[in-house]
């Protein structure tokens, strides 16, 4: 068995953030150069896109804190074993949470594309706007380097636990710059502050 320090073991958290670090590159060039229209994209039964963004970035969130807790309990970290079922639960909030982070990311490139600098009318891009653009990038390559860490059987034992808390940290700021700076600003969608 290889050293948890030695090269060899560090092969594969190398290779999964460099995959996670071409993947958002990627997905930000994509932003920047797609000519971003709604057409192609979907509401879900929600009255706009950005309803369907608030409401599945809040989802997101909460499926977030609830991998961590699940994360937690399962390492024992929680002062209390974890039974049986908390395993598959946490698998398969893991897969919704990263379905629905690539439905939010997915409508967000497509129908508003990554804003940085200035609008065609010459107005700057706010700062929230620019930041919430490059973290969501990050997300979808973050989501790479998990997806790397929990397949691999032969990391060393922290790679884990840092993709995961790596993806977790991103999730929060993406979701305080879109959903929870919406809500402030214009409340749930759908309730008599909207719009």
């Amino acid at each position: 068995m290889a050293d948890s320090t030695s090269p060899r073991s560090m092969t594969i958290p190398l290779a999964g953030f460099a995959a996670g670090a071409v993947v958002a590159l990627l997905v930000g060039v994509f932003g920047r150069v797609h000519d971003p229209t709604l057409a192609g994209t979907t509401t879900f039964g929600f009255r706009t896109v950005i309803d369907l963004k608030v409401v599945l970035s809040v989802v997101v969130g909460v499926l977030a804190v609830l991998q961590l807790v699940g994360a937690l309990w399962i390492y024992g970290r929680l002062g209390v074993g974890a039974p049986s079922w908390v395993g598959t639960a946490h698998r398969i909030s893991g897969v919704v949470t990263v379905v629905l982070i690539l439905v939010v990311a997915y409508n967000c490139l497509w129908g508003l594309g990554l804003e940085v600098g200035a609008f065609a009318s010459g107005e700057p891009v706010p700062t929230r706007t620019v930041a919430h653009g490059l973290l969501g990038c990050l997300v979808i390559g973050a989501v790479v380097v998990k997806v790397v860490a929990v397949r691999s059987r032969r990391a060393p034992g922290w790679f884990l636990p840092v993709a995961g808390g790596l993806l977790f940290s991103l999730i929060v700021a993406v979701v305080v710059t879109s959903a929870i700076w919406y809500i402030g600003a214009h409340g749930w969608p759908g309730s008599t502050r909207y719009g």
